[in-house]
């Protein structure tokens, strides 16, 4: 028997006995006064950083963060041009040099596949954005669960991705780095769902990345306020689609609320998706953000 087939039986064995009973502890926070430090995405000005055809580059975008009242930038993997250590070093520099963390490093990966060898590449992916996540100052890594194969069923997936993030996790222990699972729909479309993955998993170094526009249920509010202590980054959007209803502009202040509630320590990243110019946009929501924070 293999390491990863192990693996993979254990975290099975734990979801058969247990999948909702046992839960870890809502993550401890190093005071009772909530600490929310704001962040923007790189991924709101996704249009000009795609690299097939940039006309941003990530230093472009840390400088227009600069000109906002932020605390730090979110930098999505995907735009990084190189990802040698002296490209990781001059952009850690240059948003030094403007003053801004960087808050997080999401990662665009799926535990779901079923086949061995590509799933370790997904795995890998995530081992090697958590080790340059370290080289850029980063403490958190954004990490996904994937979407169900066809002929899958939800146990099989669930066991297969938990056996993923404990791999993955004893490289985020050695960097000192956190992983945080996002509820982005497939297998994390519900808080249930998102938190029958993060249950059984007895590591400090595992959180959630509560993306406040990802739940479409009846109450999205009300999700949010459920996965909200185990956050230990968050993403707002600016809209929400609740099911059965029209996509709308989100009660931003409801959101704050959600996380000083859940006495929340750890950056919000505005990540804007709405259809209005970003440059126009997301300007005006920092600042409504700022306020409300």
């Amino acid at each position: 028997m293999t390491f990863s087939r192990r693996t993979f039986l254990a975290a099975g064995a734990v979801l058969a006995a247990s999948p909702f009973a046992s839960a870890i502890d809502p993550i401890k926070r190093p005071s009772e006064k909530p600490d929310i430090k704001l962040s923007l995405a790189a991924y709101s000005y996704r249009q000009w950083l795609d690299l097939k055809k940039p006309t941003m580059t990530l230093f472009d975008f840390i400088d227009l963060a600069a000109e906002l009242p932020l605390d730090a930038v979110e930098l999505t993997s995907y735009y990084f041009a190189e990802t040698t250590d002296a490209y990781i070093e001059k952009v850690r520099a240059h948003a030094e040099k403007k003053k801004l963390a960087i808050s997080d490093v999401p990662v665009g990966n799926n535990f779901c596949v079923k086949d061995d060898k590509k799933r370790k590449v997904q795995i890998d992916l995530v081992k090697d954005w958590t080790a340059r996540a370290a080289k850029l100052g980063a403490k958190t890594v954004r990490i996904f669960a994937g979407n169900l194969e066809k002929g899958e069923t939800l146990a099989m997936a669930q066991a297969r991705v938990i056996a993923a993030m404990e791999e993955c996790l004893e490289v985020a222990a050695k960097h000192g780095v956190l992983l945080a699972l996002e509820n982005h729909g497939g297998i994390t479309a519900t808080p249930e769902q998102l938190l029958a993955l993060v249950k059984p998993i007895k590591s400090p170094h595992l959180g959630v990345n509560i993306d406040t526009g990802n739940f479409h249920t009846s109450d999205p509010y009300a999700d949010v306020a459920t996965i909200a202590p185990y956050g230990v980054v968050c993403q707002i959007k600016t809209e929400v689609a609740p099911a059965g209803g029209k996509k709308a502009e989100a009660d931003l202040g409801r959101y704050v609320k959600i996380l000083k509630d859940a006495n929340f320590h750890g950056y919000a990243a505005l990540e804007y998706e709405a259809a209005e110019d970003a440059k126009v946009a997301v300007p005006r929501y920092v600042k409504e953000l700022r306020k409300l924070i």
